[in-house]
């Protein structure tokens, strides 16, 4: 199967890796009138390469120090570098610093072209490719050829192919099933036809009339139209992983696209001013001190921001730390994804690494749980790295599109892992009211059912006497930890495991006892026997007020408590009957609706010996528990 690949070019300006790549494909990548007027590359060029049966897209890069920024624009997505090293120059500081860039941004596989050969002799030449040799010894290019070329004769331009061809074949990759992902490098008009973007295609596919997000830059997003595809020029229908391609996109203004901004499968992305990192600093070059403000470079993007160091207060040359960047802009970003930080003044490269948590919260420092849990996600085991997403996700729920962002896995292979997760408990899913399936790290439900608990004792000890409280009064405490929904779930889970008591209406723990001193036993006892003896026309609490006498604010809470120990049953807030004249009056209701087609609260009152007063409330009280339904005047069976 043909493999398409993106070959990136590295070196010093003026080392020769714009006439190496025009030598190769036999395109000048030198487009800008300035770029021909000075004879340096500016900025970004793009060529195709076809090596047996694998299609290089070549991005060759500027290697003058002011335009590194350029360089590492050009540099995202690259699978094989092309390291450019000048006979008569040797290694300058360009060398080094593109050669670390390199290194950050995860390339593993390349070769050297040693330019200019004609210009030296034998023994200059062979001392070049010992200093080369030197400067790669603990790279990913220590064992790989070092081909004298020269643009010039002719010489080693074969060899330097076949050296590419065979750094390229154990380049495998497993089918991209990823969601479509495209960093802009430029954008242009074609007459009618209208804006055009170009990057490298970082994983999945598209193809022409998809939708796609378009990430401003800005923080907002807009859902776009594939309105035509390219690939070196060449009109296609589909683009995928490893492609430089061209997307022409209805609707957009060319003045409204910059380098930096995203195209990728709708839903994919989210855009975060703060991310959690993995940051290894350059070895040779400078500490990384907490609060230190760089230059972020990822994808194509460039953005001003602050390092929080974590673990340590600071990183010297050659360590690595758990950091956090807070940025002036929005980025995007996935887990697993490259990065390069440099000084503010954009004079050097201080280190990279990799994104941990695309989208994150601030972190306290030192704060060891999370950090532990956040460097999980550097885990081999995609379910390791699919469960610390769950976790570091908190109340928000995960998708399998989510993870593949948040855990470095596919949907598909998300979806089976969240499956595997569910069986084994370790996640879990709640179905809220409002529709949603909202899937969370069991752990995470396990905190919000203490919260639920905890929030119900702190009330219960507030008020002593009270069994119940009020749900929203409960749920309100605990907004701050997830929506009504969500919590309305998790009550449920804790009613569900009788944990909980209650209702839509009033919830308790369910091992609250209230507490009730020797004289509120004492009138607790009383009301219970004023009940019994007044059987069907009960007093009403308020007439206990003289008796209670210093108790009487806690009178509503002490009949509460006649209630929940199964002494009294509430019929209204003003009316209660004992559980034995309750159960009598369902016996008399039965038996009158097993004689006739219903019954009048006329015919409950004499059935009762009652009164109205008493007659009515105690109808709709058994419309209520589902004893009878109301049908006009009358009460039918249900």
């Amino acid at each position: 199967m043909p493999r398409d690949l993106i070959l990136g070019t590295a070196g010093h300006i003026d080392h020769g890796k714009t006439a190496l790549v025009r030598a190769l494909t036999g395109t000048d990548c030198d487009r800008l009138p300035e770029e021909k007027a000075r004879g340096i590359t500016i900025d970004i060029g793009f060529a195709r390469l076809a090596l047996g049966d694998a299609t290089l897209g070549v991005v060759d890069v500027p290697g003058h120090e002011r335009f590194v920024r350029n360089m590492l624009a050009g540099a995202t997505g690259v699978d094989l570098a092309l390291l450019a090293v000048a006979a008569d120059d040797g290694v300058m500081p360009q060398t080094r610093e593109h050669l670390d860039i390199l290194k950050f941004l995860g390339v593993r596989r390349g070769v050297v072209a040693l330019t200019k050969a004609d210009l030296v002799g034998d023994a200059a030449r062979d001392e070049r490719v010992r200093e080369v040799r030197e400067l790669v010894r603990d790279s990913f290019l220590a064992d790989v050829p070092v081909v004298p070329t020269s643009t010039v004769t002719g010489t080693g331009i074969d060899e330097l192919k076949a050296a590419l061809a065979a750094a390229a074949s154990p380049v495998e990759r497993e089918a991209d099933t990823g969601p479509f992902r495209l960093a802009i490098d430029r954008a242009f008009v074609v007459q009618g036809h209208g804006t055009v973007v170009t990057g490298s295609v970082a994983s999945g596919g598209a193809r022409v009339e998809d939708e796609l997000d378009w990430h401003r830059g800005d923080g907002t997003v807009e859902r776009v139209r594939v309105r035509g595809l390219s690939n070196h020029g060449h009109a296609t229908n589909e683009v995928h992983r490893g492609q430089r391609a061209g997307v022409n996109l209805a609707g957009v203004r060319h003045e409204a696209v910059r380098r930096g901004q995203e195209l990728c499968a709708p839903g994919y992305l989210v855009p975060s001013t703060v991310l959690t990192v993995r940051l290894f600093v350059a070895a040779g070059g400078r500490a990384v001190k907490h609060r230190l403000p760089v230059r972020f470079h990822v994808g194509t993007a460039e953005v001003m921001g602050t390092v929080s160091l974590l673990d340590c207060d600071r990183a010297e040359p050659g360590q690595s730390a758990v950091a956090q960047l807070f940025l002036e802009e929005p980025v995007t970003t996935v887990c697993g994804q490259a990065f390069v930080v440099r000084d503010s003044s954009a004079e050097h490269t201080l280190g990279g690494g990799q994104v941990l948590q695309p989208v994150a919260h601030k972190v306290r420092r030192r704060h060891t749980e999370v950090i532990e849990r956040v460097e999980q996600l550097q885990a081999a085991d995609a379910a390791t790295r699919v469960l610390t997403a769950a976790w570091l996700g908190g109340t928000a729920g995960v998708t399998p599109l989510g993870l593949s962002r948040e855990a470095a896995v596919s949907p598909a292979a998300a979806e089976a892992l969240v499956c595997e997760l569910l069986a084994s408990g370790l996640l879990l899913e709640l179905a809220l009211a409002d529709g949603r399936r909202v899937c969370l790290h069991a752990d995470r439900v396990a905190e919000l059912e203490g919260r639920v608990l905890d929030t119900l004792a702190a009330l219960h000890a507030e008020n002593p006497l009270a069994t119940t409280h009020d749900r929203q009064k409960v749920l309100a405490r605990l907004d701050y930890v997830g929506d009504n929904p969500l919590l309305d779930a998790v009550v449920g889970r804790l009613l569900a495991a009788k944990r909980l008591v209650g209702d839509a209406r009033r919830l308790a723990r369910a091992d609250f006892v209230p507490k009730l001193s020797a004289n509120q036993r004492k009138l607790k006892d009383r009301i219970v026997a004023a009940h019994a003896a007044a059987g069907f026309a009960p007093p009403e609490p308020a007439e206990f007020a003289n008796l209670a006498g210093g108790n009487a604010v806690a009178l509503k809470e002490i009949f509460e408590v006649a209630v929940a120990e199964g002494l009294l049953v509430r019929v209204t807030d003003d009316i209660y009957l004992l559980p034995e004249a309750e159960a009598e009056l369902r016996r008399r209701v039965s038996e009158r609706l097993a004689s006739g087609p219903g019954v009048t609260v006329a015919e409950v009152r004499d059935l009762l010996g009652t009164t109205r007063k008493f007659a009515v409330p105690i109808c709709e009280y058994l419309d209520r528990t589902g004893l009878t339904r109301r049908d006009g005047d009358l009460r039918v069976r249900t």
